[in-house]
């Protein structure tokens, strides 16, 4: 039974997306340990944290992983990542419900293409990096949406069989940082912060959330080793 559990998933393809954060980028590297040949999908969706995008295209490349970029939009989103009028909140509760970085649809869109993608290149499965954190607040990770999309995606595509994974669905921040330090993530390739600077602001959401799961495990953000107090 052990050797079993150890052998890879090898000639098995998989489309990942990619966003350039800890959760997305540590999906990758876990297609990759399980044998899949993975192709990246990246999204240029005008967020103003463009610097995640970069980390994305950054990791792909020394990965030498296959990826795409694709450009879309969300003009109408009343969303703090993709209109720069409305602040990004900064002490977010997560049992208060959807927090304003929320975009309308994003998660909808981006795996349509992922499956369309899929289907396209023969790949059976679809990894995204959706988990506990993420799902408290939007309503677009949850484990009953991926459900959902899984099947009704599958109803309306030739290629029948294509799978919805999220194998960091039920894990914490914390939890995902251990995963991707025993996988070699390299975590100061990633980019957290929803502001649109050259540092992590420290303060948003992402950066709080991804600071505190790193001292939890007595580490200090990679990110934040060269920045003063």
């Amino acid at each position: 039974m052990r050797k079993r559990n150890k052998i890879k998933e090898s000639g098995k393809k998989a489309v990942v997306l990619l966003s350039g954060g800890i959760d997305s980028v540590t999906v990758l590297y876990y297609a990759l340990s399980k044998g899949y040949e993975s192709t990246a999908l990246i999204f240029d969706y005008g967020q103003r944290h463009r610097k995640e995008l970069l980390a994305a295209k950054k990791i792909a490349r020394k990965r030498k992983i296959k990826h795409y970029v694709v450009k879309t939009s969300f003009p109408w989103a009343n969303s703090s990542l993709t209109n720069k009028d409305i602040s990004v909140p900064c002490s977010r509760n997560l049992k208060r419900g959807i927090p304003l970085t929320y975009v309308a649809g994003r998660n909808i869109v981006f795996l349509s293409y992922a499956f369309s993608l899929a289907e396209s290149i023969g790949a059976k499965s679809v990894f995204i990096g959706a988990h506990t954190q993420d799902y408290s607040g939007y309503p677009d990770c949850r484990p009953e949406f991926l459900g959902s999309f899984e099947k009704a995606a599958c109803r309306g595509m030739k290629e029948k069989g294509i799978k919805l994974k999220a194998p960091l669905v039920r894990k914490s921040k914390k939890d995902i940082i251990k995963i991707g330090l025993e996988l070699g993530v390299p975590f100061t390739d990633t980019w957290s912060c929803y502001e649109g600077r050259m540092s992590p602001c420290r303060k948003c959401d992402s950066c709080r959330f991804r600071i505190q799961a790193f001292r939890s495990l007595g580490l200090i953000d990679p990110l934040l080793k060269n920045i003063s107090n």
